[in-house]
């Protein structure tokens, strides 16, 4: 059985037990998140249930493993024959979830 579900603006394809890097949410490390918007769950091979756009009484529950920052991204700016180049960074802050249920 996997889901498709949607968090931070992305959407994921999840089954129990798998460990996902999403968007920073704030809840706190070991406790559990549930996330309704679920668009899709397959639960055989042939069965599958579409949502439009999100299936109504679906969740998923996860617990919170922890919290981070993920890789520096490099951002540069030039402009030839100006003399001008700016670099910047960034590194964006996710929460590493651990699936534990898929409720249908």
């Amino acid at each position: 059985m996997y889901a498709i579900i949607q968090t931070g603006g992305k959407q994921y394809r999840t089954a129990v037990g798998d460990t996902l890097r999403v968007e920073k949410l704030e809840t706190p490390t070991g406790e559990t998140v549930e996330i309704d918007k679920v668009l899709m769950i397959g639960k055989d091979d042939n069965t599958i249930e579409v949502g439009k756009p999100a299936l109504e009484g679906a969740k998923v529950v996860a617990e919170v493993v922890s919290h981070g920052r993920g890789k520096k991204i490099n951002i540069i700016k030039f402009k030839r024959r100006k003399h001008h180049m700016k670099r910047m960074g960034h590194r964006q802050w996710f929460t590493e979830i651990k699936v534990t249920a898929i409720n249908s």
